[in-house]
């Protein structure tokens, strides 16, 4: 089975109650739930700790999983609720941010359709990078990976490092959905916080420590994340839908070295 799990906190730092705020007079919750709803999922759930948010789900007809509240990620509240659905060790979780109202099911299929291998153990997304900042900018993770798509390494700084004049690269952004067989997930959220995770603050780096493969699966399109209130103005004063288009395929770019 693939269950697509949406972790929905209400105390967001930069933005609390994030999740019931509005666009179009939808809570965000609802308009992340119906895109994923049309991807090729078994079931899909919300995974809360908030009564607030577990009743604007029941309210528009969705299904809501009630976890703990002391729960350091979305992957962690994944896998309590994986638990509770008492899950197959083999069953596929996919951890769909809730904070992305306009997530097509292009890239939720392109995720979970990979499991059809039986050797994939936990898999996400890059997009080819656009541009010079992109790469430079801390806030874009950044992601390198072998010829067979196993991920190398993630990192808020520019990897690959350019040390020569005139080469052309095409570096990687994360896109920060994931996917698990549930017998893995539950193996990596027991894991203690690693060296690597807690200097670059991304819980990806944990399980690689750990030796877990980390399958990266390209992709050309990324929805737009609503972190602040800022971010969800500016989505509600967008024409139509208010989704905005990253770029289809960006071309290689040409860098200087970073310390010439």
């Amino acid at each position: 089975m693939k269950i697509g799990i949406i972790p929905a906190r209400y105390a967001s730092t930069r933005f609390p109650g994030k999740p019931l705020a509005l666009i179009h007079n939808k809570p965000m919750i609802q308009h992340v739930y119906e895109k994923c709803k049309e991807a090729d999922l078994d079931d899909l759930f919300v995974a809360t700790d908030d009564e607030r948010i577990r009743k604007a789900v029941e309210n528009f007809g969705g299904k809501v999983i009630m976890t703990h509240s002391n729960h350091a990620s979305g992957t962690d509240r994944c896998a309590e609720a994986a638990k509770t659905l008492n899950l197959n060790n083999t069953d596929v979780i996919i951890n769909i941010q809730g904070d992305e109202p306009f997530i097509r099911k292009e890239e939720i299929n392109l995720l979970s359709n990979l499991f059809d291998n039986q050797n994939i153990q936990i898999a996400t997304l890059a997009k080819p990078i656009a541009n010079e900042e992109e790469l430079n900018n801390p806030n874009k993770v950044k992601v390198v990976f072998t010829n067979t798509n196993k991920a190398l390494y993630f990192s808020r700084s520019t990897i690959p490092y350019i040390t020569s004049y005139g080469l052309q690269v095409t570096g990687y952004k994360h896109i920060g959905i994931y996917a698990y067989r549930n017998d893995v997930l539950q193996q990596i959220t027991q894991l203690p916080v690693s060296t690597l995770e807690e200097i670059e603050k991304l819980e990806q780096l944990r399980w690689l420590e750990n030796d877990f493969a980390i399958h990266v699966q390209i992709c050309y399109h990324e929805s737009v994340a609503i972190d602040t209130p800022e971010d969800l103005e500016n989505i509600i004063e967008e024409k139509g839908e208010g989704r905005k288009e990253k770029g289809a395929l960006p071309s290689p770019f040409f860098l200087s070295p970073l310390n010439p």
